[in-house]
């Protein structure tokens, strides 16, 4: 049995009941690890859950960060059977609390949805405010060209094993804490800011944050409970050695260019534990942690869960 199916599993074994949604990562061929092979799978839809106890909210309650990028967190109406953000399904725990989140480039609206065991639905209508991207315009043309098949043959194993292991959804409730810098030093780097190339063509934007520590070696650690659902040992090409952290209920975490892993696949981490040494492994100008989040497929913005840094 695989390190991540053993952590996973001890999880499961002290944790209360959860009604874990199916993942909406994209499909992917099994991974391949380091020593043994490590095979990541998500986690299978569970059978419906019974509802939730009749005291309870009789809409949803919410707190958080209502814009592009940013995250909510909850509790279903009572008598909730299932719910969902649009077409996402949520996890719901034992006493109905959930997560949820926007991407980037979210619209204007999105609307919570349950369904409960007396057949009713309640519909929570929710305004997401836009932001002002730090948007470059460049009187460049951008590069032409894309990656060369021998890049790709190398790449594609890479991204399949990133992909299984954001379709990992562990027990575990991380995504319920205050999250905390990694890493303290200067932003380098923020969310989502982009270049607009000559033409009008937009380049990729930048999925994460960058904090720069002066040199390589700082350590940096987890910004919140998790598991170890990735720890690349064997740089990739583009993240060097990655790092991906399962927070629960469809949040992930992801550390590039680390210059050493402090923890394997499977291991159970805490909030603040050393996690990984900060390097320009990878495709990097310089020693510097990018951190991402990530929910469901959608890009979120690191600031909005820790505010500025102390």
């Amino acid at each position: 049995m695989t390190r991540l199916r053993a952590g996973i599993s001890g999880l499961l074994a002290g944790a209360a009941v959860l009604a874990v949604a199916s993942c909406v990562a994209p499909p992917a061929g099994p991974p391949v690890g380091q020593g043994d092979q490590v095979v990541v799978q998500p986690i299978p839809s569970p059978s419906p859950r019974p509802a939730l106890p009749a005291a309870g909210p009789t809409t949803f309650v919410f707190s958080g960060e209502l814009t592009q990028g940013g995250w909510i967190r909850g509790q279903a109406p009572a008598g909730t059977v299932s719910a969902r953000l649009g077409s996402q399904p949520l996890v719901l725990d034992a006493e109905g609390r959930f997560f949820a989140a926007f991407d980037r480039d979210a619209g204007s609206s999105a609307v919570l949805m349950a369904q409960l065991a007396d057949g009713r639905t309640v519909e929570s209508p929710l305004a997401i405010a836009p932001r002002a991207w730090n948007i470059e315009r460049v009187n460049v043309a951008r590069r032409p060209g894309g990656a060369t098949e021998e890049f790709m043959r190398i790449r594609r194993p890479e991204l399949d094993r990133i992909a299984a292991a954001r379709g990992v959804e562990s027990p575990i409730a991380g995504w319920r804490q205050d999250f905390i810098w990694p890493a303290k030093g200067r932003i380098s780097g923020r969310f989502g800011s982009q270049r607009i190339y000559r033409g009008g063509e937009a380049g990729s934007y930048h999925s994460g944050i960058d904090i720069a520590t002066g040199g390589s070696g700082a350590p940096f650690v987890a910004p919140a409970d998790g598991v170890v659902v990735l720890a690349a040992e064997t740089p990739f090409s583009l993240e060097g050695h990655l790092l991906i952290i399962d927070h629960g209920a469809g949040l992930n975490s992801a550390f590039l260019h680390c210059s050493r892993l402090a923890v394997r696949e499977g291991d159970v981490v805490r909030q603040g534990q050393h996690i990984g040494n900060i390097g320009a492994s990878g495709r990097a100008t310089g020693p510097h942690l990018h951190w991402s989040l990530m929910w469901r497929g959608a890009r979120l913005d690191p600031l909005l869960f820790t505010g500025p840094m102390g």
